[in-house]
């Protein structure tokens, strides 16, 4: 009786398997991408509420000051900005040579309203999302023949994970200065790549010409930002003006323009008088040109270990399926990918010679957030390359064996096994077609697991915002904040010693005040309120 209960329990279990199965199986490439879009949203809220919570800090207040005493004297934006010039173009003979970024970082929008902060959240999380998500959706749907659908699928996915495993949250989303030097800069950079690769596909001369004014605009903005920004931009609009020559001289003019336009933008930025007299005041060394480049390539895989977490692979294998199925029904030819995947890390590699080469080092968080991101977009484009060099080998043609081994049918009609990379191929294809969309549910439970019970909470992104929400360390920090500006802006007080935060969200991990007033961070906040001294109580 028991044996024959037991044997009915089994075939039910069956039963439910094969009809969940067959569900998740009938799951559209549509439904997907919106589940997976409402997931990146979701992930979001927390990030973006929290910037509630975000105050000036940091380099803010030396850029800055300026530009406040204007707007506290006039109450005129417009002078307001022709301050923050006059200013870039002093820091341009005096300091550095980053006119766009300069300027930008003058117009602080904390400048003339305190309590704004929390818009610098939205707008570095806005501009970075959006652009990467057109560009990689574009590379996806033009150039490796993706549908457009799939394509955002992808992507979503994409920068859900990116913004959960960020290197350096505040870096790059809540500080305004080095998310405007960095990851604003890179957006622009995004959107540029994405208005030369749109005149380049485009078929309407009207349209190519608006794509490449808009291209050449954007050129002359990332030219003016962080030179690992600007050397990536040569590298990638270099790379296009020799697909444009080999592939299409009819284009050659919407692409050059925008790469000699930005490339003069360029050298006005690493030729400005600032650098040299700022270099001969800097006590960094850093290494020799060739020294750099080779350097480079080491911490190229250096940085490739670190930034490929659990979290991170079980996103690539939950997109393997995906992947596959799109680039199958491409219509591209995938005959390189040798040569893609070392122009992917020659990429990569490239944005750690500038640092190497200045100052002698890496790892600084507010530029490892968009080596980072490119990395990413790396490491899908590449896997979606070769997965399209697989699914479209030619003389290959799958065939189901009786035992389910991939087979391929010669000239003659006869079937006998696949050699090689065709069999390794068409092993993977068939592996990928059988698991579906059930690797990708699986895969995609796995992550939601490991993200909501990580045991760290401050381990991914919103989960961190989300509990520093949920414990008051926010509306804490937040309120002290609020206390320490009551008694900067009170004329009245010129000896100001504030206390220290009692509290502080994870993610707001910046410099705080000290008690030693002639500490750089003292002087600064002393000198944006002129005050006569500034320090934090013992």
């Amino acid at each position: 009786m028991a044996r024959i209960t037991w044997e009915k329990t089994k075939e039910h279990i069956k039963r439910w398997q094969g009809s969940l199965g067959n569900r998740i199986d009938g799951i559209s490439m549509k439904k997907m991408a919106l589940s997976a879009g409402l997931l990146f949203a979701l992930s979001l809220i927390p990030i973006l509420l929290l910037g509630r919570y975000n105050v000036m800090c940091v380099d803010d207040y030396d850029y800055g000051k300026a530009v406040h005493d204007t707007w506290l004297a006039t109450g005129s934006f417009w002078k307001s900005v022709s301050t923050a010039w006059q200013q870039n173009m002093e820091f341009y003979r005096q300091w550095q040579g980053t006119y766009i970024s300069c300027f930008l970082m003058g117009m602080c929008p904390m400048n003339f309203y305190y309590e704004i902060a929390f818009v610098v959240p939205f707008i570095m999380v806005g501009m970075f999302a959006v652009s990467t998500f057109l560009l990689g959706r574009h590379i996806l749907y033009q150039w490796l023949g993706v549908d457009k659908t799939g394509s955002s699928f992808v992507m979503f996915m994409l920068l859900f994970t990116f913004y959960q495993v960020l290197e350096a949250p505040f870096e790059g989303i809540y500080w305004y200065n080095g998310a405007t030097h960095y990851v604003l800069m890179e957006s622009v950079l995004f959107l540029g790549l994405y208005a030369i690769s749109m005149s380049l596909w485009a078929k309407d001369r009207r349209k190519e010409a608006i794509w490449c004014v808009a291209a050449t605009v954007l050129s002359v903005i990332v030219g003016g930002g962080n030179l690992v920004t600007g050397l990536q931009a040569e590298i990638v609009m270099a790379l296009l003006v020799l697909y444009a020559l080999a592939a299409n001289r009819k284009k050659i003019v919407a692409v050059a323009v925008p790469f000699v336009v930005g490339s003069i933008g360029f050298l006005i930025n690493i030729l400005a008088p600032g650098n040299t007299l700022r270099g001969n005041l800097d006590t960094d060394e850093g290494y020799s040109a060739v020294a750099a480049v080779l350097l480079s390539f080491y911490h190229g895989v250096v940085f490739i270990i670190q930034w490929t977490p659990a979290f991170v692979i079980l996103l690539w294998l939950m997109l393997l399926p995906a992947l596959w199925r799109l680039v199958k029904r491409s219509e591209r030819q995938f005959c390189h990918p040798v040569w893609v995947s070392l122009g992917a890390f020659c990429l990569v590699s490239a944005m750690f010679t500038p640092t190497l080469y200045a100052i002698g080092m890496v790892g600084l968080s507010r530029v490892d957030n968009i080596i980072q991101m490119v990395y990413y977009l790396c490491l899908i484009m590449v896997t979606a390359y070769w997965l399209g060099y697989f699914a479209h080998r030619e003389d290959v043609q799958t065939v189901e064996a009786a035992d389910g081994g991939p087979q391929t049918k010669t000239p003659e009609g006869m079937v006998k096994p696949l050699m090689g990379d065709r069999c390794a191929g068409s092993a993977l294809g068939c592996f990928l077609e059988k698991t579906g969309n059930r690797m990708m549910a699986v895969g995609m439970l796995l992550m939601l697991t490991m993200w909501v019970l990580t045991a760290d909470k401050n381990t991914y992104t919103s989960i961190s915002a989300l509990r520093s929400l949920a414990n008051g360390e926010a509306q804490t920090f937040y309120a002290e904040a609020m206390e320490r500006h009551e008694i900067y802006v009170d004329e009245d007080i010129v000896d100001v010693v504030v206390k220290p935060y009692s509290a502080r969200p994870a993610l707001f991990d910046f410099n705080d005040l000290t008690q030693d007033a002639g500490n750089w961070l003292n002087l600064a906040v002393m000198k944006y309120y002129n005050k006569a001294y500034v320090k934090v109580a013992e």
